[in-house]
C-alpha cells in the first residue's frame, strides 16, 4: 500500500471592518476565490510560509496573529490536504498588491459576499474558516512548534 501523503498548506483569514481579504486566480480556467494560502516549502516554518504566501498573493506585510485551525481535506482520491488557517486582524483595510502573477487580484469582500460565490470557492475550507473565525476559535500560534536541525 501506498503511504498517504496529504499536501501541507497553509492559508491567512485577514479579516479588517467585517470583511475578508480574499484572492481571486484563475485555476483550469475557472475564476476561484481563496484566501491568500499556498503550500510549505521545505526549512519553512508554518508561521513564516503562511506570511510569505499573504505576501506573494497580496502584497502586504503581515503577522499571523493566531491559529483558527488544522483542516484535514480529501479532494479526490489521489488529492488529500492538511490545512493550517492563521488570522490576522488588521485595523485598517490595507490596499492589496499581489505580487504573484497568478493571482488576478486581492479584494475585501463582505461574508455575505463571499457566502453567495460558493460555487467559486477553491474549497468547503474557505468558508469553514471564516466561521471558526468568526465563532473565535483561535489558539496561540506558539501551539505549533517548528524545529529544524
Amino acid at each position: 500500500m501506498e503511504r498517504y501523503k496529504p499536501n501541507v498548506t497553509v492559508a491567512c483569514v485577514i479579516n479588517c471592518d467585517d470583511k475578508y481579504l480574499m484572492v481571486e486566480e484563475l485555476i483550469d480556467g475557472k475564476l476561484t476565490y481563496n484566501q491568500p494560502a499556498g503550500h510549505l516549502e521545505a526549512f519553512e516554518s508554518l508561521n513564516q510560509a503562511c506570511e510569505r504566501e499573504v505576501w506573494e498573493e497580496t502584497g502586504l506585510s503581515v503577522k499571523a496573529q493566531a491559529l483558527i485551525n488544522i483542516y484535514q481535506f480529501q479532494a479526490r482520491d489521489d488529492l488529500a490536504f492538511l490545512r493550517f488557517t492563521y488570522a490576522c486582524v488588521l485595523d485598517e483595510p490595507l490596499t492589496p498588491k499581489p505580487q504573484d502573477n497568478a493571482i488576478r487580484r486581492a479584494l475585501w469582500m463582505t461574508l455575505d459576499e463571499i457566502t453567495q460565490l460558493k460555487s467559486q470557492l477553491r474549497s468547503p475550507l474557505v468558508l469553514q474558516c471564516i466561521h471558526d473565525f468568526r465563532q473565535g476559535k483561535l489558539f496561540s500560534t506558539e501551539v505549533v512548534n517548528s524545529r529544524f536541525l
